[in-house]
C-alpha cells in the first residue's frame, strides 16, 4: 500500500514529501495545518500511508457502526465515547494511557472555516498524556508536506503557540483565505 499511496500522491498528484516522522517515538500527536478543504483528509490518508506511519484520527463512537464503521476504522479512525468521560480531552488522554503505541493526527483548527484562533484541545491532550507534538504542514503553493521535530509543551502556552506559528506562518492551504496565520495571538 505504501508504494501505491506514494505513487498516487507524488507521481499522479505531484506532491513532494519532506522530512520524516520520528521512527523511535511510540506516542505523539501530529497537528496538520492548514485545514481549508475536504481534500485535506484524503491527502492526509495518502500521506500517512506514504510515510508508513500508523496514525489514527478520532471520531464519535457512533460512526463506527455498520454500514460505514469498518471503512472508518480501516482508514485509521479511533472511536471516542464522550459519555464515559467528562470531556474530549480526558477521553483522548485515556486512549493514550491505555495504548502502548498511539499516534494521533488532527487539525488544530477543528474545521475548514477560517478561525481567529486554534482550538487548544490537542495542546492539553499532549500535556496530560505527556506526549510530544509533531507539526506537519500541507503547503498547496509548493505541493509539499513538511514535518517538524517533536516538540514538548512547556508551561507557557503563549510561547508554545508562537512556536507553532513560526512553523505554519508561511504555509498556504487549498483555500488560502480560510487560514489565519496569526492564530497564536488569541490564545
Amino acid at each position: 500500500m505504501k508504494k501505491i499511496a506514494t505513487f498516487i500522491l507524488c507521481n499522479l498528484f505531484g506532491w513532494k514529501l519532506h522530512d520524516q516522522f520520528p521512527p523511535d517515538l511510540k506516542k505523539y500527536i501530529i497537528i496538520v495545518a492548514p485545514h481549508t478543504s475536504w481534500i485535506d483528509f484524503p491527502l492526509g490518508i495518502l500521506a500517512k500511508t506514504s510515510y508508513g506511519i500508523n496514525a489514527k484520527y478520532i471520531a464519535k463512537h457512533t460512526l463506527f457502526k455498520p454500514p460505514f464503521g469498518f471503512f472508518i476504522k480501516a482508514l485509521g479512525g479511533t472511536p471516542v465515547d464522550r459519555s464515559k468521560s467528562t470531556n474530549m480531552v480526558e477521553a483522548i488522554i485515556d486512549i493514550f494511557n491505555k495504548q502502548e503505541n498511539f499516534i494521533l493526527a488532527l487539525s488544530p483548527e477543528g474545521t475548514r472555516k477560517k478561525l481567529d484562533k486554534w482550538k487548544t484541545g490537542f495542546y492539553f491532550v499532549a500535556k496530560g498524556a505527556k506526549v510530544p507534538i509533531v507539526m506537519t504542514r500541507f503547503d498547496y503553493a509548493s505541493k509539499s508536506i513538511s514535518i517538524a521535530q517533536p516538540f514538548n509543551t512547556t508551561d507557557d502556552i503563549k510561547s508554545d503557540f508562537k512556536h507553532f506559528h513560526d512553523f505554519f506562518k508561511d504555509v498556504q492551504g487549498k483555500y488560502p483565505e480560510q487560514f489565519e496565520p496569526n492564530f497564536h495571538e488569541n490564545v
